[in-house]
């Protein structure tokens, strides 16, 4: 019995081990922040980040792809549009952290199917950090994030039918599943990776991300 117990206490002892090493390692190493260029940013909400975009900049305009016909009622006028990626229940399923149920626990840490949440974005001031990147930076993470929508038979991305957390969210299926070693988090890092930007190795928690990059407002 204290070997079984000692084994289920390793289990979560050695995630974590890795979570640190994971966030403190860097890929890209060596990449420095453009001095001018397109600024994205990555929002914080204690447990995972998002990314915002430009809904249009160096050519690359999302509008074509997600209309805001697929939102309750998204702003017209908003400049931004942010994306995450993480497990299918947990996103569609709790709307707000009290509606977390042991199953939608158990399928973001066993694997589950893997969704986009998109949102227009007003205001981009709400967002912890703000990343400045070079032309080529910026389009290799417009292309990295497109990539990963599954598409219809007119390469359009899918929206799931789900109402949304608000006014000017939604839904999208995503390629891949999502799971405890495959978070919304790494999600966030693998697109800055192929963006050519320094990132943590593998940081799946929120803070093993976010803590490379410039404060939002300060130069």
């Amino acid at each position: 019995m204290r070997w079984a117990i000692v084994a289920i206490l390793a289990v979560p002892a050695l995630y974590l081990f890795a979570a640190v090493v994971g966030s403190v390692l860097p890929v890209n190493r060596g990449w420095e922040e453009a001095g001018s260029g397109t600024t994205v940013y990555l929002a914080d909400n204690g447990i995972h980040a998002d990314i915002i975009m430009p809904v249009s900049a160096q050519g690359l305009d999302w509008r074509p792809l997600i209309s805001r016909g697929d939102f309750q009622a998204a702003d017209p006028a908003a400049q931004w549009i942010a994306f995450g990626s993480g497990e299918e229940r947990v996103y569609l399923e709790t709307p707000t952290w009290w509606d977390i149920t042991p199953r939608t626990i158990w399928s973001a840490l066993s694997g589950g199917k893997r969704v986009m949440h998109v949102e227009y974005v007003t205001d981009p001031s709400y967002a912890v950090r703000e990343i400045r990147l070079r032309p080529e930076e910026y389009r290799r993470l417009w292309t990295a994030i497109r990539a990963d929508f599954e598409l219809d038979g007119e390469g359009r991305p899918q929206r799931i039918d789900h109402p949304g957390y608000g006014c000017c969210d939604a839904f999208y299926r995503a390629t891949g599943k999502a799971s405890a070693a495959k978070t919304c988090n790494t999600w966030a890092a693998s697109r800055l990776r192929l963006a050519g930007i320094e990132t943590s190795v593998w940081p799946p928690f929120v803070q093993g991300l976010t803590w490379r990059y410039r404060r939002s407002g300060i130069k």
